[in-house]
């Protein structure tokens, strides 16, 4: 059974009838990746609404929940798997919301630990329920070994991503 067209598809014809020269298999996969991120990130920003969480501030709180103590926030910053843009914002919104406590570092004394607060684990744990069921909510329609197939191609691409970054 073929499947359907997509967006993509539609964009990658019309390039093909003005510039048949160009190679559009790269954009055919990337173009795919770009259109399903923005939809997975809108789907995961309903889904932590109810929470009074942000796709950024989720992140956060999950690093340190997932941390056995807390984190300065550079630390927090080399961690978070979002960009590291509004950190100090989201922190401030985060400590304002009860979820999150800045101590004084007692390796540094012009530093601050990040930690959780029983509310904010509390708040975590239940998000993290939320987002788990998201994101199964929101995979992919393959079988067990198709997923983990996909899941070992698009580790491959990422680490070459990353490798370029450092």
């Amino acid at each position: 059974m073929k499947t359907p067209p997509d967006t993509v598809d539609a964009l990658i014809e019309a390039w093909r009838r003005v510039r048949p020269d160009l190679v559009t298999q790269p954009l055919e996969v990337v173009g795919r990746v770009i259109v399903l991120a923005k939809s997975l990130e809108r789907s995961v920003e309903v889904a932590l609404a109810p929470h009074k969480l942000s796709l950024g501030q989720f992140d956060i709180l999950a690093t340190l929940r997932r941390q056995d103590g807390g984190m300065t926030p550079s630390q927090l910053l080399r961690s978070v798997v979002l960009s590291s843009g509004g950190m100090t914002n989201r922190l401030d919104r985060l400590e304002q919301a009860g979820w999150i406590v800045r101590q004084a570092d007692p390796g540094d004394r012009r530093g601050v630990i990040v930690v959780l607060t029983p509310a904010g684990r509390q708040a975590i744990d239940a998000a993290t329920d939320t987002r788990f069921a998201e994101a199964a909510g929101s995979a992919p329609p393959l079988t067990p070994k198709e997923t983990q197939q996909l899941a070992e191609l698009l580790r491959r691409w990422l680490n070459g991503v990353e490798a370029v970054q450092k």
